[in-house]
Protein backbone atom coordinates (compact mmCIF):
# COMPACT_ATOMS: atom_id res chain seq x y z
CA UNK A 1 0.00 0.00 0.00
CA UNK A 2 3.06 2.31 0.88
CA UNK A 3 4.34 1.69 -2.78
CA UNK A 4 0.89 1.94 -4.36
CA UNK A 5 0.48 6.01 -2.94
CA UNK A 6 3.63 6.62 -3.22
CA UNK A 7 3.41 5.77 -7.46
CA UNK A 8 0.36 7.89 -7.26
CA UNK A 9 1.48 10.86 -5.14
CA UNK A 10 1.42 14.13 -7.60
CA UNK A 11 4.64 15.61 -8.28
CA UNK A 12 5.67 18.43 -5.54
CA UNK A 13 4.78 21.71 -5.82
CA UNK A 14 7.54 23.80 -7.71
CA UNK A 15 7.82 26.16 -4.24
CA UNK A 16 8.74 22.90 -2.61
CA UNK A 17 11.64 22.02 -4.26
CA UNK A 18 14.65 23.65 -3.81
CA UNK A 19 16.50 26.38 -6.19
CA UNK A 20 19.43 24.79 -8.08
CA UNK A 21 19.64 26.91 -11.00
CA UNK A 22 21.55 30.04 -10.90
CA UNK A 23 20.80 33.38 -12.31
CA UNK A 24 21.62 32.88 -15.96
CA UNK A 25 22.51 36.70 -15.95
CA UNK A 26 26.42 36.48 -16.32
CA UNK A 27 26.90 34.36 -19.00
CA UNK A 28 23.99 35.65 -20.89
CA UNK A 29 25.43 38.94 -21.04
CA UNK A 30 29.02 37.92 -21.20
CA UNK A 31 27.80 36.03 -24.74
CA UNK A 32 26.39 39.15 -26.07
CA UNK A 33 28.79 40.93 -24.79
CA UNK A 34 32.05 39.47 -26.16
CA UNK A 35 29.96 38.85 -29.53
CA UNK A 36 28.84 42.35 -29.67
CA UNK A 37 32.56 43.70 -29.63
CA UNK A 38 33.87 41.46 -32.03
CA UNK A 39 30.88 42.67 -34.04
CA UNK A 40 31.68 46.44 -33.37
CA UNK A 41 35.38 46.15 -34.65
CA UNK A 42 34.76 44.66 -37.93
CA UNK A 43 32.64 47.96 -38.42
CA UNK A 44 35.53 49.86 -37.96
CA UNK A 45 37.38 51.38 -40.32
CA UNK A 46 40.46 50.00 -42.74
CA UNK A 47 42.80 48.75 -41.48
CA UNK A 48 41.35 48.68 -37.85
CA UNK A 49 38.50 46.64 -38.47
CA UNK A 50 40.48 44.12 -40.93
CA UNK A 51 40.83 40.58 -39.93
CA UNK A 52 37.51 41.46 -37.88
CA UNK A 53 34.82 41.06 -39.97
CA UNK A 54 35.07 43.63 -42.65
CA UNK A 55 35.28 43.29 -46.44
CA UNK A 56 36.32 39.60 -47.55
CA UNK A 57 37.27 38.99 -44.40
CA UNK A 58 33.88 39.03 -43.17
CA UNK A 59 33.09 36.16 -40.57
CA UNK A 60 36.33 34.87 -40.17
CA UNK A 61 36.53 35.52 -36.51
CA UNK A 62 32.80 36.75 -35.79
CA UNK A 63 30.35 33.76 -37.27
CA UNK A 64 31.79 30.94 -34.68
CA UNK A 65 31.94 33.11 -31.50
CA UNK A 66 28.35 34.33 -33.09
CA UNK A 67 26.59 31.36 -33.48
CA UNK A 68 28.05 29.34 -30.60
CA UNK A 69 28.30 31.96 -27.47
CA UNK A 70 26.04 34.97 -28.75
CA UNK A 71 23.66 32.62 -29.67
CA UNK A 72 23.52 29.18 -28.35
CA UNK A 73 24.55 30.38 -25.16
CA UNK A 74 22.51 32.80 -24.75
CA UNK A 75 19.55 30.73 -25.90
CA UNK A 76 20.48 28.64 -22.97
CA UNK A 77 20.72 31.46 -20.50
CA UNK A 78 17.23 32.25 -22.07
CA UNK A 79 15.48 29.24 -21.06
CA UNK A 80 17.31 29.62 -17.40
CA UNK A 81 15.81 32.60 -17.15
CA UNK A 82 12.36 31.89 -18.06
CA UNK A 83 12.27 28.40 -15.62
CA UNK A 84 13.36 30.99 -13.04
CA UNK A 85 10.55 33.08 -13.68
CA UNK A 86 12.06 35.96 -14.87
CA UNK A 87 10.07 37.04 -17.93
CA UNK A 88 12.86 40.49 -19.22
CA UNK A 89 15.95 38.32 -18.60
CA UNK A 90 14.62 35.17 -20.62
CA UNK A 91 13.10 36.87 -22.99
CA UNK A 92 15.86 39.35 -24.02
CA UNK A 93 18.65 36.23 -23.86
CA UNK A 94 15.94 34.38 -26.70
CA UNK A 95 15.41 37.09 -28.30
CA UNK A 96 19.53 38.07 -29.04
CA UNK A 97 20.29 34.75 -29.00
CA UNK A 98 18.76 34.05 -31.99
CA UNK A 99 19.73 37.13 -33.09
CA UNK A 100 23.44 36.58 -33.45
CA UNK A 101 22.47 32.76 -34.87
CA UNK A 102 19.85 34.55 -37.59
CA UNK A 103 22.67 37.80 -38.49
CA UNK A 104 25.22 35.08 -39.33
CA UNK A 105 23.05 33.04 -41.40
CA UNK A 106 21.33 35.89 -43.19
CA UNK A 107 25.26 37.48 -43.78
CA UNK A 108 26.61 33.98 -44.66
CA UNK A 109 23.98 33.62 -47.64
CA UNK A 110 24.19 37.26 -48.68
CA UNK A 111 28.05 36.75 -49.40
CA UNK A 112 27.38 33.55 -50.93
CA UNK A 113 24.64 35.31 -53.43
CA UNK A 114 27.03 38.24 -54.24
CA UNK A 115 24.14 40.58 -53.37
CA UNK A 116 26.77 42.74 -50.68
CA UNK A 117 29.95 42.34 -53.21
CA UNK A 118 30.72 44.63 -55.58
CA UNK A 119 29.50 45.48 -58.32
CA UNK A 120 25.71 44.17 -56.40
CA UNK A 121 25.15 45.54 -53.30
CA UNK A 122 20.87 45.63 -53.31
CA UNK A 123 21.29 42.55 -50.67
CA UNK A 124 22.42 45.58 -48.40
CA UNK A 125 18.85 46.86 -48.32
CA UNK A 126 17.85 44.00 -46.69
CA UNK A 127 20.20 44.11 -43.92
CA UNK A 128 18.92 47.70 -43.35
CA UNK A 129 15.28 46.22 -42.99
CA UNK A 130 16.68 42.90 -40.40
CA UNK A 131 18.30 46.40 -38.67
CA UNK A 132 15.43 47.80 -38.41
CA UNK A 133 13.24 45.08 -37.26
CA UNK A 134 15.73 44.49 -34.65
CA UNK A 135 15.83 48.08 -33.44
CA UNK A 136 12.02 47.97 -32.95
CA UNK A 137 12.68 44.44 -30.46
CA UNK A 138 15.42 46.48 -28.68
CA UNK A 139 13.05 49.54 -28.22
CA UNK A 140 10.99 47.30 -26.50
CA UNK A 141 13.46 46.31 -23.89
CA UNK A 142 15.01 49.94 -23.84
CA UNK A 143 11.48 50.57 -22.61
CA UNK A 144 11.05 48.33 -19.49
CA UNK A 145 15.13 48.55 -18.74
CA UNK A 146 14.49 50.75 -16.70
CA UNK A 147 12.96 48.68 -13.90
CA UNK A 148 16.15 46.81 -13.87
CA UNK A 149 18.59 49.07 -12.89
CA UNK A 150 21.21 51.56 -15.03
CA UNK A 151 23.92 49.26 -16.04
CA UNK A 152 20.99 47.23 -18.18
CA UNK A 153 19.47 50.44 -19.34
CA UNK A 154 22.96 51.92 -20.62
CA UNK A 155 23.35 48.46 -22.37
CA UNK A 156 19.94 48.82 -24.35
CA UNK A 157 20.23 52.26 -25.19
CA UNK A 158 23.47 51.95 -26.71
CA UNK A 159 22.33 49.15 -28.51
CA UNK A 160 19.39 50.83 -29.96
CA UNK A 161 21.65 53.83 -31.21
CA UNK A 162 23.71 51.32 -32.59
CA UNK A 163 21.03 49.66 -34.79
CA UNK A 164 19.82 53.03 -36.09
CA UNK A 165 23.61 53.57 -36.90
CA UNK A 166 23.53 50.28 -39.02
CA UNK A 167 20.27 51.00 -40.83
CA UNK A 168 22.06 54.26 -42.19
CA UNK A 169 24.95 52.42 -42.86
CA UNK A 170 23.29 49.51 -44.76
CA UNK A 171 20.79 51.55 -47.13
CA UNK A 172 24.20 53.62 -47.86
CA UNK A 173 25.74 50.86 -49.01
CA UNK A 174 22.85 49.65 -50.53
CA UNK A 175 22.96 52.61 -52.82
CA UNK A 176 26.49 52.51 -53.41
CA UNK A 177 27.34 55.40 -51.41
CA UNK A 178 30.74 56.12 -50.17
CA UNK A 179 30.80 55.63 -46.13
CA UNK A 180 33.66 57.66 -44.38
CA UNK A 181 35.54 56.80 -41.80
CA UNK A 182 33.82 58.79 -39.13
CA UNK A 183 30.96 57.35 -39.88
CA UNK A 184 32.59 53.71 -39.56
CA UNK A 185 33.97 54.97 -36.49
CA UNK A 186 30.61 56.12 -35.21
CA UNK A 187 28.94 52.54 -36.29
CA UNK A 188 32.01 50.59 -34.42
CA UNK A 189 32.62 52.65 -31.53
CA UNK A 190 28.83 52.48 -30.44
CA UNK A 191 28.58 49.03 -31.10
CA UNK A 192 31.94 48.18 -29.11
CA UNK A 193 30.54 50.79 -26.74
CA UNK A 194 27.29 48.27 -26.43
CA UNK A 195 29.16 45.01 -25.67
CA UNK A 196 31.48 46.90 -22.79
CA UNK A 197 28.88 47.69 -20.88
CA UNK A 198 27.02 44.38 -21.04
CA UNK A 199 30.74 43.07 -20.08
CA UNK A 200 30.51 45.30 -17.32
CA UNK A 201 27.33 44.64 -15.83
CA UNK A 202 28.02 40.95 -16.18
CA UNK A 203 31.05 41.95 -14.08
CA UNK A 204 29.48 43.39 -11.75
CA UNK A 205 26.39 41.05 -10.92
CA UNK A 206 29.20 37.82 -10.66
CA UNK A 207 31.05 40.84 -8.87
CA UNK A 208 28.73 41.63 -6.43
CA UNK A 209 27.35 38.15 -5.74
CA UNK A 210 30.49 36.30 -4.73
CA UNK A 211 31.72 39.01 -2.53
CA UNK A 212 28.16 39.37 -0.99
CA UNK A 213 27.76 43.31 -1.14
CA UNK A 214 28.05 45.61 -3.88
CA UNK A 215 31.22 46.00 -5.15
CA UNK A 216 30.66 47.53 -8.49
CA UNK A 217 27.41 49.62 -8.65
CA UNK A 218 24.96 48.08 -11.43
Amino acid sequence: MGTASGIQQGPPRTDDKSEWWATPTVIGLMGFGLTTMMAGLGNLPAPYGNGFGSGANVGVSLFGLAIIFGGLVQILAGVIGLRKGNLFAGSAFLGYGAFWIAYTFTLATYLGSGLISPPITVGFYGLAAFAFLWMMFTLTFLINSVKHGWGLFFVFLFLFVSFVLLIVKFWQLGAADTISKGEDWAVGGMIILTGLTAWYVATAHLTNANWGRTALPV
